[in-house]
């Protein structure tokens, strides 16, 4: 049987203040709950973990509720009559953020939250619901509420792992979950709880001593003094955590919730929303008739979901029909999302120093089918032609040194190009970093963050698989590093031939990726070894873009900033002395400008040309400028509007004035 959905809505606002935007006119948005009574014994669900421990009503249906919020146009015959599916990231709105450059707000409303109004004057209905079933309730956030599973009337019992890693100094206490809007699983048996640390991932794990921590918080009274308070939600360092410091904690805990829940809610909710004319209780779907298509993004955790969605069948809906025509999932790296599991942790996400060991990076890895190098297994993430999407996915150069990305379109058996499906078109935003413009951590980082905005390309990509959505025109081929044309190499190939960049320090290798061993259940979904093992002789071969003579990506969509570069930008940087020095900081890059004057370059034996010797004048730079979006609007990986901001930026901004800072054009355009 079909899933009961039922939609109850608590308020209904005007959207950017009313503003009318082009012939689409103005855009309202609708906020409240969607309900959930889904069949357990329905052979579409059956994969979720420990649905069978799931509470279920008088009917035998499991229930749970997402939050839920639809931006469209006030007018629905003006829209597009395509659904956007913003997947949120951890609870937070993205599509605003990536598509429109609005800022991140939680409850957008004015014009000036409307950043540039891109998916409003291209008439998109915008659906965010909650997924997530660990994030605590917050009025900001978009959640889930999923059911724990009980045994026997008692909740589920087990063993976790945390990892704690402090990037301020001072901190003496840290919620058990590690973030402070995720739900923290709580000590059954504190006594029996181990804490060890270590610098570096690759380091030996060190015991601390029990008496200089416990679960505790710390607060200040009136007078200012320090209060440590018993809490079963909180980690206490007696005298701090040190900073960069990796702590691991294992401990026994109990109350896991039904997470996989989350992921039938979106398939659920999107075909309700695309195939009904009235919810479970006969109320109206303010949707009805007016959609055509159905698309998703995803954004880094979310875009993982999208693979994930995808890899577990929920393209199809209880009663065979798709879900969505096409999907883009945005700076995944190689990984999909492991939330189907009993004590699920759904915000850990691993990088090369941060959370190293946590499942996500796990085969398959490509769209198509390859052979797992370590066994038997054959598999792909796209494996069901009758119902998998189109799929449009963009990466930037962080995934390939953080995340794995070569192994989506290589052999892990011997580093060959894997040709990618003919419904599937990826991109590598080159030179970029994860997170587009956000700045990076100065006090932690050796140098200053690569803030090349990623939105010029996410609007591009979008445009084109909307138009292969509707009317089967494809895309451009695909633009990634390649082996065949010697842009795609193995880490030490690619480091032996970096510019000798003076003061700017190279990684010794790429984020590893060793098979671990999480013990005999994990593909049921229980982790049951902690810390995991590595398999001893497994190891998943990675490869990385190939960089010219600047430091910059040679292959993917070569923006405007890289085709006329001020300097030599990176999906990496690396951590300062004292605080895991050399290993990476999160997912940031790196920026490191050109010297202004030839005499300034040969000062320092800089070996890439320096903005004089490359830039005549700044009508010489604005040419440059131009001429790359004329190259990429000829090959469709351009919007014209987009190319207008960034001739716009560099006419505003002379590289050769020693008064303008040397910054990547695209903030210009955000």
């Amino acid at each position: 049987m079909n899933t009961e959905v039922r939609l109850s809505f608590i308020r209904k606002v005007s959207f950017a203040d009313g503003h009318p935007f082009g012939d689409v006119g103005p855009y309202e948005r609708w906020l409240g709950t969607a309900s959930f009574a889904l069949d357990p014994n329905d052979s579409a669900n059956t994969n979720i973990v420990d649905l069978e421990y799931a509470p279920q009503n008088a009917k035998g249906l499991v229930e749970f509720t997402a939050d839920l919020e639809i931006m469209k146009p006030v007018d629905l015959s003006k829209g597009n009559h395509r659904i956007l599916y913003d997947v949120n990231n951890r609870g937070n709105k993205t599509a605003l953020g990536s598509f429109n450059d609005a800022p991140r707000v939680p409850d957008p409303l004015s014009l000036a939250d409307a950043g540039n109004g891109y998916l409003m004057r291209k008439g998109y209905t915008v659906v965010i619901s909650g997924w997530q079933g660990d994030l605590l309730p917050d009025p900001r956030l978009i959640v889930a509420e999923l059911p724990e599973g009980l045994k026997d009337g008692k909740p589920l019992q087990g063993t976790i792992r945390q990892e704690f890693i402090a990037n301020d100094k001072g901190v003496l206490s840290m919620p058990l979950s590690g973030h402070r809007v995720i739900r923290s699983y709580e000590p059954t048996n504190p006594d029996c709880a181990t804490l060890t640390v270590r610098e570096l991932e690759t380091q030996q794990r060190q015991p601390v001593p029990r008496d200089e921590w416990s679960f505790s918080t710390v607060s200040a009274d009136l007078t200012g003094s320090l209060k440590v308070t018993p809490s079963s939600t909180h980690l206490y360092m007696k005298n701090g955590f040190q900073p960069g410091h990796i702590y691991e904690l294992i401990y026994d805990t109990q109350g896991s919730r039904v997470m996989g829940l989350g992921m039938v809610g979106i398939r659920d909710l999107l075909s309700f929303l695309r195939y009904e004319d009235v919810d479970a209780d006969g109320v109206p779907n303010p949707l009805a008739g007016a959609i055509e298509k159905t698309y998703t993004y995803g954004q880094s955790l979310s875009s993982r979901t999208v693979r994930q969605f995808i890899y577990d069948g929920y393209n199809v809906d209880p009663s065979g029909r798709k879900v969505f025509d096409a999907v883009y999932p945005h700076v995944s790296g190689g990984g999909r999302l492991f939330m189907n599991i009993r004590f699920a942790q759904v915000g850990r996400f691993p990088r090369q120093h941060e959370e190293h060991q946590w499942p996500s990076e796990w085969y398959p890895f490509a769209y198509s089918a390859v052979p797992d190098p370590f066994t038997e297994n054959l598999d792909a993430v796209l494996k069901r032609p009758d119902t998998d999407p189109l799929v449009v996915h963009t990466h930037t150069n962080t995934e390939y040194w953080q995340r794995h990305a070569s192994l989506g379109h290589t052999d892990p058996r011997n580093g060959d190009d894997l040709d990618i499906p003919d419904n599937v078109r990826m991109y590598v935003i080159a030179s970029a970093q994860h997170g587009g413009a956000n700045p990076g951590e100065g006090d932690f980082t050796q140098q200053l963050s690569n803030q090349m905005s990623n939105g010029p390309t996410l609007r591009a990509a979008l445009s084109l698989m909307d138009r292969w959505a509707t009317d089967g025109n494809p895309p451009p081929a695909s633009r990634v590093p390649r082996r065949a044309d010697n842009t795609l190499a193995y880490p030490e190939d690619v480091l032996a031939n970096y510019p000798s960049i003076p003061g700017f320090n190279l990684p010794p290798s790429p984020s590893r990726l060793p098979k671990y061993d999480y013990g005999p259940d994990f593909d049921k979904g229980f982790i049951t070894e902690h810390p995991p093992t590595p398999v001893a002789g497994q190891e998943y071969s990675l490869q990385l873009p190939v960089v010219d003579e600047d430091g910059n990506d040679i292959a993917g969509i070569r923006t405007p900033d890289i085709q006329a570069p001020v300097g030599t930008h990176t999906g990496w940087t690396l951590r300062k002395e004292g605080v895991a020095k050399d290993d990476f900081f999160s997912l940031t890059g790196s920026f490191v400008p050109f010297a202004r004057t030839k005499k300034e370059r040969e000062a320092v034996n800089d070996p890439r040309l320096s903005i004089e010797e490359r830039y005549s004048s700044h009508d010489d730079y604005v040419t440059a400028i131009t001429e790359a979006t004329k190259k990429l609007l000829a090959d469709e990986l351009l919007i014209q509007e987009d190319a207008d901001r960034y001739i716009e930026a560099a006419k505003k901004r002379n590289p050769l004035d020693p008064k303008v800072p040397l910054l990547p054009l695209a903030l210009g355009v955000n």
